[in-house]
C-alpha cells in the first residue's frame, strides 16, 4: 500500500472500494454471493454485489472516527458467475412454485420445481461454507455480501464450528424466523429460523428494527430465550419516551455475548435508503442510527467474528441503493477492522 493514495479516484481492481490488497496479505475476505433464488416480492438482489463494487469506487475512504480507515487490509473474492447462473435457474423454478401457491395449490415436498430450488440452496450453502472455512482456517475474517438474506447461512454455520458461543446482531425489517417459507427450506425469510435450528453455538440473536412479521414469528421471538427483539415500535417508544439513541444502543449491545456476527439486511433502513430492495417496509432505522449502533458495538470490547450485508438491489434508474449499500459496507468493514486491531483474541 506504500504507493496508494486514498485521495485519488477509485481504481476498478476488483476489490470493493478499490482497496490495494491481495488475497495473501488480506486480514478480511469479502465473499460476494449473487443470489436471489427465493425472493418473494421484488427481485434483483443477485445484481447487488457487482453494483456495490461499482458504486464503492466513488466512496471517499476517509472516516473521521478512523483516519487511517483506507489502510484496511480487505480483499474481494471475485463474483462467481457459476453461482449467479445457478441463482437464475433456481429463480425460474421458484417463480413456478410461487405462482402455484398464489393460485391456492398445495405442493408436495418432492414437487419438481420446489425440489430444484431446495437442491440449489443446498449447493449455495455448501459453496459459502467451503469458502468461509478456507479463509477462517487461515486466520482471516470472512464477510458475505449478498444477494438475498439466505446467503450468509453457510458462513454463520461455519462460525459455529469454530466458536463455542457467539451472538448475532440482526438488523432487518423482518424477523426472518419463518419455517421453510413458501416451501423453500433456505428461504430469505427463514435465515434466522435456520440459524436457531442448526447453529447451537448461537446463544442469542438480537433483532433490531423489525416491523413486518407474522404471528408465529411473534410467538417465537418473544418467547425464545435465544432471541432478544427490539422491534421498530419498541425503539420508537423508547425514543418518544425520552431515551437517547446512545442509551438504547447500550441496551441492545448488552444483550449480546462476547463474540458477535453482524447480519445487516439493508431493509432495516428507512425505505428512502433502499427503495429497490426486495421487500421494503415503512419505518426503520436512519443511516445515522445504524452507523452509530455498529460503531458502538465495535468499540464496546466485544469481538466481531464476521458480518454480512444483504438485500441490496440496484434499481433500473440510477445506483442509489448500491451507493447506500456501499457506504454501509464501508462502515461494517472499517469498524470491524479496527475492532480486530484493538482486541486480543482468545478462543
Amino acid at each position: 500500500m506504500s504507493d496508494f493514495n486514498p485521495n485519488d479516484i477509485g481504481v476498478a481492481n476488483g476489490n470493493y472500494f478499490g482497496l490495494p490488497c491481495n488475497e495473501e496479505e488480506s486480514d478480511i475476505v469479502l465473499l460476494s454471493v449473487p443470489w436471489d433464488a427465493t425472493v418473494s416480492y421484488g427481485k434483483g438482489t443477485a445484481e447487488g454485489p457487482q453494483a456495490i463494487i461499482d458504486a464503492s469506487l466513488q466512496v471517499d475512504l476517509f472516516d473521521e472516527k478512523i483516519p487511517q480507515s483506507w489502510n484496511t487490509k480487505a480483499w474481494t473474492l471475485p463474483v462467481s458467475e457459476e453461482i449467479y447462473e445457478m441463482s437464475a435457474k433456481a429463480r425460474e423454478a421458484a417463480e413456478d412454485v410461487i405462482a402455484a401457491l398464489e393460485e391456492g395449490e398445495t405442493l408436495p415436498a418432492d414437487h419438481i420445481a420446489l425440489r430444484a430450488v431446495n437442491n440449489a440452496s443446498d449447493k449455495l450453502n455448501a459453496y459459502v461454507a467451503e469458502q468461509s472455512e478456507k479463509y477462517i482456517s487461515a486466520g482471516k475474517l470472512v464477510a458475505v455480501v449478498g444477494g438475498e438474506h439466505s446467503v450468509p447461512f453457510g458462513l454463520i454455520k461455519t462460525l459455529g464450528e469454530h466458536h463455542q458461543e457467539f451472538g448475532v446482531l440482526h438488523l432487518d425489517a423482518h424477523s426472518d424466523t419463518r419455517k421453510a417459507y413458501e416451501g423453500f427450506k433456505f428461504s430469505h425469510a427463514s435465515i434466522m429460523y435456520n440459524v436457531l435450528e442448526n447453529v447451537p453455538s448461537v446463544s442469542k440473536i438480537v433483532q433490531v428494527g423489525i416491523r413486518d412479521y407474522c404471528s408465529d414469528e411473534h410467538q417465537l421471538i418473544f418467547n425464545s430465550p435465544r432471541v432478544a427483539p427490539f422491534t421498530d415500535f419498541m425503539l420508537n417508544e423508547m425514543q418518544f419516551g425520552g431515551r437517547t439513541w446512545s442509551d438504547i444502543c447500550d441496551e441492545i449491545i448488552s444483550n449480546l455475548p462476547q463474540k458477535v456476527h453482524i447480519s445487516f439486511d439493508i431493509d432495516a433502513l428507512t425505505p428512502e435508503n433502499c427503495p429497490n430492495t426486495g421487500t421494503p417496509v415503512p419505518g426503520g432505522l436512519t443511516f445515522a442510527q445504524a452507523d452509530y449502533l455498529i460503531y458502538k458495538l465495535c468499540k464496546s470490547g466485544k469481538q466481531i467474528i464476521g458480518f454480512d450485508l444483504c438485500e441490496v438491489a440496484p434499481g433500473a434508474e440510477g445506483e442509489w441503493d448500491a451507493n447506500v449499500g456501499a457506504r454501509i459496507l464501508y462502515k461494517l468493514l472499517v469498524y470491524t477492522a479496527q475492532n480486530r486491531k484493538n482486541l486480543i483474541f482468545a478462543d
